[in-house]
C-alpha cells in the first residue's frame, strides 16, 4: 500500500498491528513477543524513494544498533519505495552487499518482508507467502548474537518455517488477506 499522504505514525501503527495480529498472535516468529513486550523493537519509517537514501538509512540504523544496546532489533519500513516486488528483491541484494562491505558480516542480518512477497516457485495466491507479507516493504535488521541465543533456546528452530507454512495454509488465503488488510486500517 502506498499513499502520498501516509504519515510515519500510520505506517508504524499498521506495522505494529501486523506484528501483533499476524506475527505474534499466530506464532510466526516465536521470538517476537518477548521483544515487543520489552519495547526493544525500533520502527524506522522511511518515505524516501531514492535507493541511495534508503541504503544510507539502513547504515544509520546499524549505527543506532551499535550505540543503543537496549534496541534489540529494527524494522525499516519503506512507505513509498520498492512497491514492485522484483525491485524490492534487487534492493535486498544491494542492502546485504552493503552490510558486508561495511563490515557488518556476523554482526547484523537482514530478513525481508513485502506486501507482495512470494517465495520462489510458489503460486502468488499460496497462503504460505503470508509468513513474509507485511503492510509495507520492510527490512528486519537483527543482531546475529540474538539470533544465536534464540536458536540455542528454542527446541526446534529448523521446524519453524514448515510450521508457518502449514499454519498459514490451514488458516487459508482469505483469512491471511483479511488479517493483513486489517493492519492497513489501524489508526495511530
Amino acid at each position: 500500500m502506498t499513499d502520498k499522504n501516509l504519515t510515519a505514525e500510520h505506517a508504524k501503527a499498521a506495522t505494529q498491528a501486523w506484528l501483533q495480529t499476524v506475527i505474534i498472535n499466530y506464532g510466526i516468529c516465536p521470538f517476537a513477543k518477548r521483544e515487543q513486550e520489552r519495547g526493544s523493537i525500533y520502527f524506522s519509517v522511511n518515505h524516501d524513494t531514492d535507493i541511495e537514501l534508503c541504503l544510507l538509512n539502513l547504515i544509520a540504523e546499524c549505527d543506532r544498533l551499535d550505540t543503543e544496546p537496549k534496541i534489540e532489533t529494527t524494522l525499516l519500513i519503506y512507505t513509498k519505495a520498492f512497491t514492485d516486488f522484483d525491485a524490492y528483491l534487487d534492493f535486498v541484494d544491494i542492502a546485504e552487499t552493503l552490510l558486508s562491505e561495511q563490515g557488518y558480516d556476523g554482526i547484523y542480518q537482514l530478513a525481508s518482508f513485502h506486501p507482495d512477497y512470494c517465495f520462489q516457485g510458489a503460486d502468488l495466491d499460496d497462503a504460505a507467502n503470508y509468513t513474509n507479507r507485511s503492510p509495507y516493504p520492510m527490512l528486519h535488521l537483527l543482531r546475529e548474537t540474538s539470533i544465536e541465543q534464540a536458536v540455542a533456546s528454542h527446541p526446534d528452530t529448523e521446524g519453524i518455517p514448515q510450521h508457518n507454512i502449514e499454519l498459514t495454509r490451514k488458516l487459508g488465503l482469505a483469512k491471511m488477506q483479511a488479517l493483513l488488510a486489517a493492519c492497513y486500517a489501524t489508526k495511530p
